[in-house]
């Protein structure tokens, strides 16, 4: 079946008789072209993405590997392009560590192979459980990893058998929706539906909102800060909601010091911090401090006190009202960027800057998304995990921890609750990074999913045959 434009408003005209008011379509902006699944208003791309569900659903599982397995060769072919698109827009992170994201995303995000049938044969006949489709998926994307999160969506939503109707932050708009139309370029090569992926030229607040209440949209990935994981849990929808996180280090005196530095330090610079994943704050213990610090400014860190830190403190905080925020203006800079602002001389070389503070320090309590580690000394391994579970703030996200103990590691495991625990390496490797397992770059802790994969967007269907086809 052919997509037309008039299958396509017939579909409009249907939801706009279900809305109470029509809404002003925004203006495209120029930098973002139409066609290859971009519309004007959301009402075009919910219509178009619930046609090419029509069709979807109807094709063999075959079609969706060879549509997943086109998706993979067009990421790996742009993966430089779309690095250097995102940082050029977003102004976040590094090209080289975006390069290595949405490789990350194209070649460790399972496919329909993650949709494993389970059977019940008995005396009584025989039960399938399978995984189906929910529909027209409707997805809020971060301008922290953009390309390589709507790579990683896509290609879980489309093995599980849905389309997408995504809204990008808008300002990694141009290269979250250059991805999209590559990605439905491989879709339709592969024979797969036209619009398998859709979204507005002009993503803003009101599209946003308009995705998430749309009467054709089923259901709601959303990748995102606190309030927009709230907007979409009230709108009463299924909801798969990544959140916030502040993930806590903990290093006992058993640590093999020289290896955690070299972890800490590339999982806390890499993509200058703006991962959700990276360690943000470091508890570790007083006989081990110095040893770790020496170690981490030999692999590219470089330490603050008195004065400089005070410089660099004015300009990455931002007081309103008792409580601290990161000033977005250095979020995702590179150290060297924010050790110049403060009038420090850096070398373009220093992925890090640590410092010690208190326990209760802003850098501690804020997730700054920026290559600054805090540091603070505790007497023993009990008060590092007590105050790193404080520290984490029951987001259920991500913890790490350096230990030879397996008992330090299991209490620390029992006591933060982490959908991630990294244990003597970097935070990366929670990813799949140069690690075992399978890569998800939305970590649904607010919704209780936690790691995402294909059968996460799916819902389990039971097939029940009685007395029959037991052949034993």
């Amino acid at each position: 079946m052919q997509i037309t434009e008039s299958d396509i408003k017939k579909m409009v005209e249907q939801v706009l008789q279900q809305l109470d008011t029509k809404t002003v379509p925004p203006e495209p902006v120029d930098e973002v072209s139409l066609g290859h699944g971009v519309f004007i208003t959301v009402d075009e791309a919910a219509a178009a993405a619930k046609v090419a569900w029509e069709k979807l659903r109807k094709l063999p599982i075959a079609t969706r590997r060879s549509m997943i397995e086109k998706m993979r060769d067009v990421s790996r072919e742009h993966a430089e392009d779309l690095a250097k698109l995102a940082v050029e827009e977003t102004g976040l992170g590094r090209v080289e560590d975006k390069i290595a994201k949405i490789l990350l995303a194209t070649n460790k995000t399972p496919g329909v192979e993650d949709l494993v049938s389970t059977s019940f044969s008995g005396d009584n006949g025989l039960t399938v459980v399978e995984y189906a489709p929910i529909g027209v998926f409707g997805s809020i994307t971060p301008s922290t990893n953009p390309a390589a999160t709507v790579i990683n969506n896509s290609i879980s939503l489309i093995a599980a058998g849905n389309t997408v109707v995504y809204n990008p932050h808008p300002s990694a708009k141009r290269v979250s929706i250059k991805t999209l139309q590559l990605l439905n370029q491989a879709i339709v090569a592969a024979e797969g539906p036209e619009n398998t992926l859709t979204s507005v030229a002009t993503p803003n607040l009101e599209t946003s909102a308009q995705v998430m209440n749309h009467p054709l949209v089923n259901a709601l990935v959303v990748t995102g800060g606190g309030p927009v994981v709230k907007a979409a849990m009230a709108v009463g929808k299924k909801v798969i909601a990544a959140g916030p996180g502040n993930p806590p280090v903990v290093i006992d005196e058993t640590a093999v010091l020289s290896k955690a530095a070299v972890d800490i330090v590339k999982g806390a610079s890499f993509d200058n911090n703006i991962l959700c994943t990276a360690e943000k704050e470091v508890f570790v213990v007083d006989k081990a401090a110095n040893t770790l610090k020496a170690e981490m400014v030999k692999n590219g860190a470089v330490e603050l006190k008195g004065f400089q830190l005070e410089k660099v403190l004015e300009k990455v905080l931002i007081k309103k009202n008792d409580k601290f925020y990161p000033n977005r203006d250095y979020i995702g800079k590179d150290a060297s960027v924010i050790l110049q602002a403060a009038g420090i001389q850096a070398s373009p070389n220093v992925r890090l800057i640590i410092a010690e503070t208190t326990k209760d320090h802003p850098l501690v309590m804020t997730e700054m998304l920026m290559p600054i580690l805090p540091i603070v000394r505790v007497p023993d391994v009990d008060q590092a995990i007590e105050l790193a579970v404080i520290a984490e703030k029951g987001n259920r996200h991500t913890a790490i921890m350096h230990s030879q103990n397996i008992t330090n590691l299991t209490k620390m495991a029992q006591e933060i609750q982490a959908t991630i625990f990294v244990k003597n390496g970097p935070s990366v490797a929670g990813l799949g990074f140069e690690s075992e397992g399978f890569t998800t770059l939305t970590i649904a802790g607010p919704t209780g999913e936690g790691l995402t994969s294909a059968r996460t967007f799916t819902r389990q269907c039971r097939c029940v045959l009685v007395d029959g086809l037991r052949i034993i």
